[in-house]
């Protein structure tokens, strides 16, 4: 192949210069000389085709490895050419055969041998000129390299010519032969060198055009350093991706390149692939004492090995030149050796003080259960890994410290942080660990700083009754548990800890209380322990939902959920109050705070690799979003949470994204979707907490919805059961009784629904934005002259509010008062502001209900377009949009009356609009109307 040649001319033609003196009678001796993968093969191959065109006969053979102990195995080779004659070849092996190799004594019978040999080869030289080529002389055997020798001083005046090509890394015993045959007047030496990158070029230029080849062959050179031999893989790999532009496409290391890697690798000195693979592990050479105490191999030997490797172009700057090299070294050697190297290197790594990242990457590769001086190590690794976003390697590292720590206080706590890392994965990830933590929290061996966070993980998970037992039995046990400090400091830490546990766990399920203790905080004033922080930001989260809770605390639950919102930033412990503050906030009606405080935090982690906490904080998004009546928002960031951790890993959690994007479907009429979540299986423990009650709600509502009214009944009532029960029966969390009032009108029940009404407005007096919504429901069943009052001040509450939602309803139902009293431009103006802010939420369903013209025209106008086409089109367009509307709904069989209560107008001015219509569409009756607006121009008019 010609792209053989390039850059190797200059070499070709000098062996064809000694080829005509050969023939004149000079005798000429060719070295060849070039780092594995240089291209002396493919030069002495083109040299060879060259001679055989110019009648020579040509004796070819190679060295190898595995005959190096053979004697006179090169040279047999020699002879056992098929160009070569039978007599000559019989003669030859019969004299080779014939010594005695194992005698040293009988050197002089070996030279005689040698001397009529020699003479074999000069007599086959007379008849047409004797070539003989010798590819990596340097495996040869100590006797076929002794006759080389012999031969080079004999060929002198003789038409021969000896080709042999050598690697430039020699072994001992070869020394002597190369600067022998140097010596030799008629010998003459050739080096190669790798490719330069005009001569990658070059190469490239037989498979992509010049221009491409000029613009990739930089990238090649630096993946190749010119190799001739990982030049074609590199290319070989190109071309094997399939279809390609050129102009865009680059070459990228695979599996060709890979095995021209190994192929150099094991063409090399035995050494060379162990090198590598140090290398591989360590990463560089750039240390040659740690690397020859990792393989066990002489300094000197190893400095040589990597000199090598740089000549052959697989390292460069003492590491691999593509990542692929060195994947290729790793995936080629034996599991065991892989594990034992990176084992030694984490030893010896860590003797010299070594960066902790980079001792722990030997230990988790290596694959064994750590000695007990690897454990503070990893944990620390872990703590920086973390920092680094790599959560995969920190759990792997904190999975291998706990395997290799005794029990007690340091295991467990080893064990918090690996499910505390894993949670942030996906707490599936960490549902195999937690009944290792809830054995270690039991035993009483977790640290006081890791109580509460423990005891989050438990109840996340559904293990309610669990964590409530661990907790009433550490909560019992009056004495200092195994690990723990004793005296006054480690009990104030322990009480505060267990304190601001129980507080937590009561709090987002109430119905533990029965089951753990009340427990007293510690005084932090007089106090002597360190400050538990992340105890307390479980106590004080627990202390703002209590408060959002409690009757007239709402400033209290603001000043806690903020102070915490202000004092954690994200983290494992902190995520949990973090989620349960905005809560608070939500229950406390501040939304503008909670939404604020939540866009923040999810900005923290958008640049954050934590699919978890992201996932908790959407959650919480959507909720807020609901509760501004913004059902796209809702329906998006549940959809989003729910993305980021799958179903099984939410727990007791998922009824927050669950029932906010079900009752964000319902609110937008998608009763399909809305009920195909209702069929997802939750936990049984889900209805033992706060956020249970969501669900039920949410529930409710579709049932609502749905015309299933004694369902809804049902679980609003069931949500006022458990409300009662739990002692926190009030509006900011589930406005129970105003869902099931609504239910109640629906049934035609109004006594019963105002009932409820009323109840629910004594409860809460001061609740301006709940007030707002009860009044809609008083005033359905009045008389217009109450009706009125009731709507107004509801439309007005509601403005100020943040539920857009409700005031679209409010100004729909205020807009129908209107028209009921006749006043119908007034109606029409309400109305429209209903439906637009209606539409901006996404209620589809409302957007209906104030305006039904706007799916009738579409549903209907359609069809009839499709069927007329655009004969009328022109007589249509002259219609205004006011007269396009009422021409729709005659034709659709409306009468004048029903025209003018849709849309809020005088029978008297739709008979004006019928005339202008009548004539401009040149009708005389409304049966002809049809017809004539069969065209879709006019889909959606309202």
């Amino acid at each position: 192949m010609a792209a053989k040649l390039f850059e190797r001319e200059s070499h070709l033609a000098t062996l064809t210069d000694m080829l005509c003196s050969a023939r004149q009678g000079r005798g000429q001796l060719a070295l060849i000389s070039g780092a594995v993968a240089s291209g002396k093969t493919d030069l002495l191959d083109r040299f060879a085709e060259r001679a055989l065109a110019g009648d020579v006969l040509l004796l070819e053979t190679a060295g190898s490895r595995s005959e190096r102990e053979l004697p006179f195995g090169l040279l047999k080779k020699v002879f056992d050419n098929a160009t070569m004659s039978p007599r000559a070849r019989t003669e030859a092996i019969a004299l080779l055969d014939g010594v005695d190799t194992d005698e040293e004594s009988d050197a002089p019978t070996r030279l005689r041998t040698m001397s009529r040999v020699s003479s074999v080869l000069l007599q086959l030289a007379e008849g047409r000129p004797l070539v003989i080529t010798v590819d990596d002389v340097h495996w040869g055997d100590r006797h076929s390299l002794q006759f080389l020798l012999h031969l080079a001083r004999r060929v002198r005046q003789a038409k021969v010519l000896v080709v042999l090509t050598e690697s430039t890394r020699l072994r001992q015993e070869q020394l002597m032969f190369h600067a022998e045959l140097l010596r030799q007047p008629n010998c003459g030496r050739l080096r190669l060198h790798m490719l330069t990158e005009s001569g990658v070029a070059r190469v490239l230029g037989a498979w992509v055009s010049s221009p491409v080849a000029t613009r990739l062959a930089p990238e090649c050179h630096r993946l190749t350093g010119g190799n001739p031999l990982l030049l074609r893989a590199l290319m070989d790999d190109w071309r094997a991706d399939g279809e390609h532009g050129e102009s865009l496409q680059r070459p990228v290391p695979g599996e060709a390149y890979a095995q021209a890697v190994l192929g150099c690798l094991h063409r090399g000195v035995p050494d060379a692939l162990t090198i590598a693979q140090g290398i591989a592990v360590l990463g560089d050479a750039n240390c040659p004492v740690l690397l020859s105490e990792l393989l066990g191999l002489n300094a000197g030997a190893v400095e040589q090995g990597v000199q090598d490797l740089h000549q052959s172009a697989l390292l460069e700057g003492g590491t691999f030149r593509a990542p692929a090299a060195r994947t290729a070294v790793l995936a080629a050697a034996p599991a065991t050796t892989l594990a034992a190297l990176h084992r030694r290197a984490a030893q010896l790594l860590h003797s010299d003080g070594a960066a902790v990242l980079e001792v722990a990457r030997h230990l988790v590769a290596a694959r064994w259960d750590a000695e007990r001086w690897a454990v503070p190590v990893l944990r620390e690794a872990a703590e920086y890994a973390l920092v680094e976003e790599e959560l995969e390697f920190a759990l792997r590292c904190l999975e291998l410290a706990h395997s290799a720590s005794q029990d007690g206080p340091a295991r467990a706590a080893l064990k918090t942080r690996l499910v505390s890392v894993a949670w942030r994965l996906g707490p599936v990830s960490a549902e195999t660990h937690l009944p290792q933590l809830a054995d270690e929290l039991e035993a009483g061996r977790v640290a006081s700083r890791d109580l509460a966070l423990s005891v989050s993980y438990l109840l996340w998970s559904g293990r309610l009754e669990q964590a409530a037992d661990a907790v009433a039995r550490l909560s019992a046990d009056g004495r200092t548990a195994s690990g723990r400090p004793g005296g006054t400091a480690g009990e104030d830490a322990w009480g505060a800890a267990l304190a601001a546990t129980a507080q937590w766990l009561t709090a987002v399920s109430p119905p533990l209380r029965n089951r753990v203790p009340t427990l007293g905080a510690v005084d932090r004033a007089t106090a002597t322990g360190p400050r538990d922080l992340a105890g307390e930001a479980y106590a004080q989260s627990a202390a703002a939902l209590t408060a959002a809770l409690g009757s007239g605390q709402t400033h209290r639950a603001v000043f806690e959920a903020e102070r915490v919102l202000q004092r954690y930033h994200l983290s494992d412990n902190a995520l949990q109050p973090l989620a349960f503050a905005l809560m608070a906030l939500v229950y406390a009606e501040r939304i503008d705070l909670a939404q604020t405080w939540c866009e923040r935090l999810l900005g923290e982690c958008a640049s954050r690799q934590v699919p978890t906490w992201q996932a908790v904080l959407s959650a919480v998004r959507a909720e807020i979003a609901l509760r501004q009546g913004d059902l796209t928002v809702a329906a998006h960031q549940a959809r989003t949470a729910l993305s980021r951790i799958s179903p099984a890993g939410w727990g007791v959690a998922i009824s927050l994204p669950l029932a906010t994007l079900i009752e964000a479907e319902t609110g937008m009429g998608r009763y399909d979707e809305a009920m195909m979540l209702l069929e997802h299986p939750v936990p049984d423990g889900l209805f033992q907490t706060l956020l249970g009650l969501h669900y039920l709600r949410a529930r409710g509502r579709y049932h609502l919805a749905t015309g299933r009214y004694h369902a809804a009944l049902g679980d609003f009532d069931a949500c006022g059961d458990l409300m009662t029960a739990w002692r926190v029966d009030t509006p900011h969390l589930v406005p129970w009784r105003m869902d099931a009032a609504e239910t109640w009108l629906a049934l035609d029940e109004t006594e019963r629904a105002y009932a409820l009404a009323e109840e629910q407005m004594r409860r809460s007096p001061g609740n301006r934005g709940l007030r707002g919504a009860l009044l809609l429901i008083l005033a359905r069943g009045d008389d217009l002259r109450r009706r009125l009052p009731r709507l107004k001040e509801a439309v007005e509450i509601l403005e100020n509010g943040d539920n857009r939602l409700r005031l679209a309803h409010a100004l729909g139902e205020l807009g129908r008062g209107y028209r009921a009293l006749g006043d119908f431009n007034r109606a029409r103006v309400l109305v429209r502001k209903a439906w637009h802010v209606a539409k901006a939420c996404g209620a589809e369903p409302l957007c209906r209900q104030l305006i039904p013209s706007h799916g009738e025209g579409a549903e209907t106008a359609a069809p009839a377009a499709q069927a007329a086409g655009d004969a009328a089109q022109p007589e249509v367009d002259a219609l205004t949009e006011a007269e396009a509307r009422v021409a729709l709904l005659a034709a659709h069989g409306n009468t004048n009356r029903e025209i003018a209560s849709k849309l809020y107008v005088t029978v008297s001015t739709v008979e004006q609009h019928l005339t202008r219509i009548y004539r401009k569409l040149k009708v005389k009756r409304r049966r002809d109307l049809p017809a004539k607006l069969a065209d879709s121009s006019l889909t959606g008019i309202a």
